[in-house]
């Protein structure tokens, strides 16, 4: 069998919840253009090769077979060529890998951009609509304040932190209000993940992703790319501190969390210095000294992407200490954060801090972090804690991810730069390509953002309910982010009891939908007919997740009405307004919902009228996206209807036809009451290694911490070693519970196999928090590897017959081995070109048939890779060639054995073609 392999493989730690691959292509299996599979050492290797540098991002690259995680790959130094190990490989599995993609925040990498649109319409997209200007708030946070600002910078010690080879920096870049008397409160700003390092003068080809840098090469300074921010909030009274994080950049492609941990432990080491210096002010540095005392009990936390999931850690790990083992030394929180800004945020681990207020940034054209994914820190909070936090999404149209970072944006970055919403001149996007009346530039996208920073700063750290109507969807703009359109809604803060489809709940007249199942009669979102996405719905890791749930609506005609009957009557008495947040589809106008209430007693009211407009969209956009739409609850007063004990919602379509989903209604009441966290209990997932050993039959248990004085329930996905299927179950944690108990059975054996990863998922359901999300127990194979051997079976034939060689294997093993030969030259001969062999074979192998006619040897990266299957002891490699009626020389092909480098493994072998007689 042949295939296409690598020159090298790179191993690399794999994410929870991934698919096993257990098999290599056979003969009724083919991998797409642009795949290979190639035999190392550590295991057989998935590769694909992007047709054009991917440049690093905040979002994971993932390899995806029929609506499955296969796993996380791991790039090369060019960012062209992606590879995964492939474990546990059987005859039966490659045939799933038949339908590989390549996807990156719920974006494709392996089709060009618009290409989507391409194979669903050929029309001309409709330029999008630009939204209303919404009516101004009562305050204006975007506004400078009365003074001037001081900046410096201050470099320490480095620290080292577990699971990472290199120190991490201690860099920070200080701006301060000047002349400011009194404590200040203080913000701290992380950037995501982004090249680490460039060659001043050079171009793109010289940005890297690693740490340290090399000689003559610089680290590029993400850190100060918020200074338009820092600025701002400065000029208004708050010390500014933004970190550098390069070292965590340039190495969390080898940790299993993608370094939410280590981000958490380096601005927790940053908050200890301060604090250390606001007790000792004469040991900071100058450009510490030269601002006013930090206030530690007033910390915001400002992240962008990564850096949004690090902060999110930060402020759990300040409230629930982290496992010592996985922590720095940052020490007791000597500080209080009081809210968190995630700008774009990644979310991999699905773990929001339920008591601490965030508010939540979208960028409406993200082409890295591309799902939204950050919704996951609103929807994520709901019914885990008390539910007094404010969590706001911010949607900002035409907004990308880059360019909140003058230091990730071109024309204002020391490095190469670039806009990661990548366009294609053949298809525009109507929404987000440059120029488009909804895409903004970046100085109109960087001052919206630094506008809703500071907003975020006002009501949690100082407190001014006034601006709350910006952020929790109450309709209210701030004049300084003109012209964004910005949209918000919320949970939590004034809202009170309501109607959640995540809980015990009855839907007549619509649907109970599923966020994320392979099946679209489940799956609130048919993904294959929807224009994109919706960020209410982004993937985690299981196939098929339980407990993530909306309520559809599709209608044709107006007038049949979904009810929705909640487990036990929702109290809405005292509260002004039911708050619903619902989604209709993209770039739609005029949807029409009556809502109305019944109460125990049977007795109903119809509160009014709602309308909501579709955000513009494309297919490469993530607009299914919930607006707050509020109706008073006078009616229901007015009727007699008791709000003490409504039993059913009601939502009555009036538009003529349509689709609407109700994410979730609450009690709304005004107001931004105080927070004080709760005693939740914090689960932390561990990994254990174990040999696999000789004989025997040994159980493990897989490693879980749960600490807090609190009790609460989680749910716990366990994953299959050998199907990827999940099964979960709820399960109480904390204080006087047993706990979580995880047994994995290892049998010992002398066959060599690769090593086997068992997968414990868990994720917050009530009254819990979440830490490590991911781990189980690796069982490392101790056997070793078969030695592999070549020989000719027909290495001289004549033309039309096929060229044969034997793999062999010393002894048997528990999973595929394969030698991998690559094509080589033939000193001076006639060589065995494309015309001289099968079409098919050729076209299934390369992916593709080259113009004219060209020596094997040049087509890049052409390899024999055969498998021997599990428990076998031998295969066959072939080339199959063609009879013509061509007066030929001999022929010939070499192939040149290769190790797991890729280099040359021993003599070069030489097949013969004989002409036809």
């Amino acid at each position: 069998m042949l295939g296409v392999a690598p020159a090298a493989a790179e191993a690399t730690p794999q994410p929870p919840g991934t698919l096993p691959v257990t098999a290599a292509v056979n003969g009724t299996g083919e991998l797409p253009p642009g795949w290979r599979i190639t035999g190392t050492d550590e295991g057989n290797v998935l590769e694909w090769r992007s047709p054009r540098p991917v440049p690093p991002g905040d979002a994971r690259v993932e390899f995806h077979t029929d609506g499955k995680l296969v796993g996380v790959p791991k790039p090369d130094h060019a960012g062209r060529t992606f590879r995964l190990p492939l474990n546990d490989l059987s005859p039966a599995g490659l045939s799933r890998l038949t339908d590989l993609h390549v996807l990156s925040g719920g974006r494709r990498l392996d089709q060009e951009p618009g290409a989507a649109n391409r194979e669903r319409d050929a029309a001309e997209p409709p330029a999008a609509k630009v939204a209303p200007e919404l009516p101004a708030g009562a305050v204006d946070p975007g506004r400078p304040g009365r003074f001037a600002t001081v900046s410096g910078e201050y470099a320490l010690d480095p620290v080292r932190l577990p699971g990472y080879k290199a120190p991490i920096e201690m860099r920070g870049l200080v701006v301060a209000p000047k002349g400011a008397t009194g404590k200040r409160p203080l913000a701290l700003f992380l950037h995501g993940r982004h090249a680490t390092c460039y060659v001043p003068g050079k171009g793109e080809d010289e940005v890297t992703i690693d740490w340290p840098c090399a000689a003559g090469a610089q680290p590029i300074p993400s850190h100060r790319g918020y200074l338009q921010d820092q600025k701002l909030l400065a000029s208004q009274g708050y010390v500014t501190v933004s970190i550098s994080a390069n070292g965590i950049n340039g190495q969390d492609a080898e940790v299993e969390d993608a370094g939410a941990q280590a981000r958490s432990s380096l601005v927790r080491s940053h908050l200890a210095r301060w604090a250390d210096w606001a007790a000792k002010p004469s040991a900071a540095p100058a450009a510490v000294r030269k601002a006013p005392k930090a206030d530690l009990s007033r910390v915001l936390l400002v992240g962008h992407s990564r850096g949004g999931e690090g902060v999110n850690r930060a402020a759990m790990d300040s409230l629930y200490a982290p496992p010592a083992g996985q922590d720095g030394k940052a020490g007791p929180a000597r500080w209080k954060i009081r809210g968190t800004v995630l700008i774009g945020p990644t979310i991999f681990g699905h773990n929001p801090v339920p008591d601490v207020p965030s508010l939540t940034i979208l960028p409406g054209c993200d082409g890295d972090v591309s799902d939204l994914q950050g919704q996951v820190y609103v929807d994520g909070t709901r019914g885990v804690s008390r539910g007094r936090a404010l969590h706001s999404a911010v949607h900002i149209t035409g907004a990308n991810h880059n360019f909140f970072n003058s230091e990730w944006t071109p024309g204002q970055a020391a490095a190469p730069a670039a806009d990661d919403f990548w366009d294609d001149p053949e298809e525009r996007d109507p929404v987000c390509s440059t120029g488009t009346a909804t895409r903004l530039t970046a100085q109109q996208q960087h001052r919206a953002g630094a506008t809703y920073i500071a907003a975020a700063a006002r009501l949690f750290v100082a407190g001014d309910d006034r601006v709350r109507e910006l952020v929790d969807g109450t309709g209210r703009r701030a004049p300084s982010a003109d012209p964004a359109r910005v949209l918000t809604h919320a949970v939590g803060a004034g809202r009170g009891a309501g109607f959640l489809p995540d809980g015990a709940v009855q839907v007549t007249g619509g649907r109970l939908c599923s966020a994320v199942d392979p099946d679209p009669r489940v799956a609130c979102l048919d993904e294959e007919k929807a224009l994109g996405s919706s960020p209410h719905f982004a993937h985690w890791w299981p196939q098929r997740e339980t407990g993530r749930r909306a309520v559809a609506l599709n209608w044709s005609a107006p007038g049949t009405a979904t009810r929705i009957r909640p487990g036990k009557p929702v109290a809405l008495k005292g509260a002004k307004s039911l708050a619903l947040r619902v989604i209709v589809p993209p770039n739609s106008s005029g949807t029409q919902l009556d809502v109305s209430v019944t109460d125990a007693d049977g007795k109903r009211a119809t509160l009014g009228r709602v309308r909501a407009d579709g955000l513009p969209g494309s297919m490469r956009t993530a607009s299914y996206w919930a607006q707050e739409l509020r109706v008073p609850l006078a009616a229901a007063d007015r009727a007699g209807v008791d709000l003490r004990r409504i039993a059913a919602l009601e939502l009555t379509p009036r538009s003529r036809s349509g689709q609407a989903w109700l994410m979730d209604a609450y009690a709304w009441r005004s107001g931004t009451p105080a927070v004080q966290a709760a005693p939740l209990a914090r689960v932390d997932v561990g990994r254990l290694k174990v040999k696999e050993g000789d004989s025997g039959t040994r159980t493990y248990a897989v490693p879980v911490r749960v600490v807090g004085e609190g009790s609460g329930t989680v749910r716990l996905y366990v994953v299959d070693p050998e199907t990827g299927a999940t099964k979960d179950r709820l399960v109480t944690v904390g204080a006087g519970k047993p706990g979580i108990d995880v047994t994995v059975q290892v049998e010992g054996n002398k066959r060599y196999a690769w090593d086997t990863s068992h997968i414990v998922l868990v994720k917050a359901v009530r009254g819990s928090v979440i830490g490590s999300y991911a781990g189980g127990v690796t069982v490392e194979n101790d056997d070793p590897m078969p030695k592999i051997s070549v020989t000719p079976v027909a290495d001289e034939v004549t033309e039309g017959q096929p060229l044969r060689w034997k793999v062999s294997l010393s002894e048997p093993a528990d999973v595929d081995l394969a030698a991998s030969l690559a094509v080589a030259p033939v000193d001076g001969r006639a060589e065995l070109s494309t015309k001289d062999v099968d079409r098919d074979w050729l076209l299934d192998v390369y992916g593709e048939i080259p113009d004219g006619e060209v020596p094997l040897s040049r087509l890049e990266y052409l390899s024999l890779w055969a498998p021997v299957p599990a428990g076998r002891l031998s295969a066959e490699a072939s080339i199959p060639t063609v009879r013509d009626q061509l007066t030929e020389p001999t022929e010939y092909v070499g192939l040149q054995p290769t190790d797991d480098e890729g280099q040359p493994n021993g003599p070069v072998l030489t097949g013969r073609v004989l002409d036809t007689p």
